[in-house]
């Protein structure tokens, strides 16, 4: 962190130093700059409190993505990837300006074996896949050629991520130590998107082995991890798998998470951190509202991080997941102008959204 000048032309950081020029000024004195943030869970089209994101007509899900996007971007989040739920149309309004928000990178559905949580079945009625249209293929696979098919549909809908799901759900207390896919499996998923233009896989995780075997069959990112143990941090390690832990899943509101997760939570932190795992951040929105999306920040640095490796989180190590390093998330020349100025210089992490003074995407300020 220094005193510095911070010259934009167009969408470009072009210098960055002492007693720069420029033809306008902007006044940050008394503040800290900061790259824009990058949220790597988010589910942008899973609506407002109050909304079945998963009942409601499918026009209503996709517009509920525009006052969700709006808040992100006002909060300073200028890239995200969606972890399923929003389509290629959400990113083509966003890229052609129609309307407000992050850059965004799709996974479009969470992709899994027949029972696992993106099989969306209704027992009553026995409806098959209630949420998906052509839009959002098909998700569930069994075996790994069946696993292949499945990457390739994603992929021919615009994917940009494959996102699996090993394990159940924490928010629905099912089957969260379970194993949902086997090694073979999810091996043919990571190496069929490799094999569509370099794309890479990130797994819903919450239990260790889960963890564990998405790292040994070379998945990019464990997220949630919940419930962690060496094993499955020392395997992360190893294969370079990265963490996005999620915390405000369980630490935003401890009291009424499940039994032990928030503990366990914190757990899994300090032994990633220990074994040396990289994270990133995400906030599982809107699982908590997108409104507290920056308490992640808080979260990170109370579990281990500390301040200033909860912002590296989420900017340049965060953009690295990604595959964006080369283009943003530090403030440095040639990179994207995403910038967020906040009151005060300190880099407490404790309440980042009340101190946003302004927030710039792409060299744009944004409205707040």
């Amino acid at each position: 962190m220094r005193d510095a000048d911070v010259v934009i032309a167009g969408h470009r950081i072009v210098d960055v130093g002492v007693g720069l020029d420029g033809d306008d000024g902007i006044d940050c004195a008394g503040s800290l700059v900061v790259p824009g943030f990058v949220d790597c869970h988010t589910h942008v089209c899973f609506g407002l409190p109050g909304m079945d994101a998963l009942r409601v007509p499918r026009s209503a899900r996709v517009l509920s993505a525009v006052p969700a996007l709006r808040t992100l971007l006002r909060l300073g989040v200028t890239t995200a990837r969606d972890a399923w739920g929003a389509d290629a149309g959400v990113r083509l309004a966003i890229a052609s300006g129609w309307i407000d928000g992050p850059d965004l990178q799709l996974s479009l559905r969470q992709v899994g074996t027949t029972g696992a949580i993106g099989d969306l079945w209704a027992p009553r009625t026995g409806t098959l896949d209630f949420y998906g249209d052509p839009s959002l293929p098909d998700p569930i696979f069994d075996g790994a050629d069946a696993g292949r098919a499945t990457v390739r549909r994603m992929v021919r809908a615009g994917a940009d991520w494959i996102k699996v799901t090993a394990t159940g759900s924490l928010a629905l207390g099912t089957g969260v130590h379970d194993l949902q896919l086997t090694f073979d499996e999810l091996a043919a998923v990571v190496d069929e998107a490799a094999r569509r233009g370099g794309r890479r896989v990130m797994v819903h995780a919450h239990g260790a082995r889960a963890a564990e075997l998405s790292a040994r069959a070379g998945a990019a990112s464990v997220e949630h991890g919940t419930y962690l143990d060496v094993a499955a941090v020392e395997a992360m390690a190893e294969n370079g798998t990265w963490y996005v832990p999620t915390l405000s899943v369980t630490q935003s509101d401890p009291e009424h998470a499940p039994d032990g997760a928030a503990e366990a939570h914190r757990e899994s932190m300090r032994l990633a951190i220990g074994a040396g795992v990289r994270i990133a951040m995400g906030t599982d929105s809107p699982v908590r509202p997108y409104s507290e999306a920056l308490w992640e920040l808080r979260h990170l640095s109370a579990a281990g991080l500390g301040d200033a490796g909860a912002l590296r989180a989420a900017t340049i190590d965060a953009a690295r997941l990604l595959g964006l390093a080369d283009d943003r998330g530090e403030i440095a020349a040639g990179k994207r102008a995403d910038l967020v100025v906040l009151d005060g210089t300190t880099l407490d992490c404790t309440a980042v959204d009340e101190r946003i003074r302004r927030v710039f995407r792409n060299g744009v300020e944004v409205g707040r």
